[in-house]
């Protein structure tokens, strides 16, 4: 299937590695020029040089910096010509006990994973309904649909996110102008983010990460984890010019775990 999408830029945040790089393969793959941004200049280097050896037609540009900052985000937003695509990705704040927590955390979590987004958003979403097509697709997590206990950092923010998207991508004005705002909740997958949870479970329950992971994948009816390239590309079929009618929905990928019907 021909996604529609050869020769539009995309925006995509947190992409060296895990989730984000699924994405930014993806549309790559589609024919999409990227712009990748991460904290890690080496990573990101890396992960940039294989999306051109990927698809050479299409432009790749790294740019290194905390995309939860202003500064950081001014020199991402710079980098692409424009955002036609925005995949927002942040790292997840770290688990832990909220009696441990303080405001600093939580303003921190808010800013990383609620208010970054709403700025990126912010920032493109006007140009996106003046051309006629923008798609914003914001990673969250499945906890949002089925808390974690130890990620009340991440419960709170990314929940607060999906609050604000249900109400702007409902607004006439975009969704009329064939732009679309969905988030992705991922379930169990293999990136860095699950290993860091499972050990702190881990060591709270004073268990083997590795006796934790087999409990988790127990409640997948898939039986396995996810992998970023299939989150990718269901990133990138959100992206297409055929899913002009989703909108202001949150798609959950966790290989059937969620035992509720809505």
């Amino acid at each position: 299937m021909d996604l529609g999408l050869k020769g539009r830029w995309a925006l995509v945040c947190a992409a060296s590695k895990g989730l984000g790089k699924g994405c930014a393969k993806a549309l790559a793959a589609e024919g999409v020029n990227v712009v990748i941004t991460a904290r890690g200049a080496e990573g990101l280097e890396a992960t940039a040089a294989e999306l051109r050896a990927l698809a050479a037609a299409v432009q790749v540009k790294a740019v290194a910096g905390d995309i939860t900052t202003p500064e950081g985000r001014a020199a991402a937003l710079t980098a692409c010509p424009q955002v036609d695509i925005l995949v927002n990705n942040a790292g997840g704040p770290p688990p832990g006990d909220f009696r441990d927590w303080s405001r600093e955390d939580w303003v921190k979590a808010v800013d990383a994973n609620m208010l970054t987004p709403i700025e990126l958003i912010k920032a493109t979403v006007d140009g996106m309904a003046e051309r006629g097509f923008g798609r914003i697709v914001n990673i969250t997590s499945g906890a949002v649909k089925a808390p974690i206990d130890v990620l009340g950092l991440s419960n709170g923010a990314r929940s607060g996110l999906t609050g604000f998207v249900a109400g702007v991508a409902r607004q006439r004005r975009l969704a009329a102008c064939n732009v679309t705002i969905n988030n992705l909740l991922p379930g169990v997958f293999d990136t860095d983010r699950i290993r860091t949870t499972t050990r702190a479970q881990a060591q709270r329950a004073g268990k083997p990460e590795a006796e934790l992971i087999a409990m988790r994948l127990a409640t997948v009816p898939a039986g396995r984890l996810g992998t970023p390239d299939e989150f990718g590309a269901m990133c990138a079929f959100l992206c297409s010019a055929h899913a002009s009618y989703v909108t202001g929905q949150n798609i959950l990928m966790d290989g059937g775990a969620y035992p509720g019907t809505f």
